[in-house]
């Protein structure tokens, strides 16, 4: 396979796992899209930020992010707190409720990912393990972000 054909299966193979990991994000919790469980990770892995954070970090409108936070808070998933350090700023949280609806989706993704690679000899788990991270590293220069 030459490196242009390869690229090209490469793409065609990640836009087919985007699709099945939207879909798949219904079926894990009916009330919970990806994006909501995206979001709710995001603020998981960070403590808690704010929605204009949000919208900068995933590169999307600020009003789509703060239709998806009005869900998640009607939801009352994440819930808006003070800025300890400037109380003109609200920092969103994930509420305990939504601490346990990620970790149920969560345990549920990594029980299909265990089972969809559950033949794959150790080598190449290692190896697909070691291109995602390489791949997901690379970062582009700011005039292209």
């Amino acid at each position: 396979m030459e490196a242009d054909e390869a690229v090209e299966t490469i793409q065609h193979e990640m836009t087919v796992f985007a699709r099945r990991a939207r879909a798949s994000a219904g079926r894990m919790h009916p009330e919970l899209s990806l994006v909501s469980y995206t979001l709710l990770g995001h603020l998981e892995e960070r403590g808690g930020c704010r929605a204009t954070d949000l919208a900068a970090h995933y590169a999307l409108d600020k009003s789509t992010v703060s239709r998806q936070v009005a869900a998640l808070e009607r939801a009352r998933l994440v819930e808006r707190r003070l800025d300890p350090d400037d109380h003109r700023v609200q920092v969103l949280h994930l509420t305990e409720a939504g601490r346990r609806i990620l970790a149920q989706v969560t345990d549920s993704r990594r029980a299909a990912f265990r089972e969809r690679l559950e033949d794959w000899p150790a080598e190449d788990l290692r190896r697909f393990a070691g291109y995602l991270v390489r791949y997901n590293a690379w970062a582009p220069p700011d005039d292209e972000a």
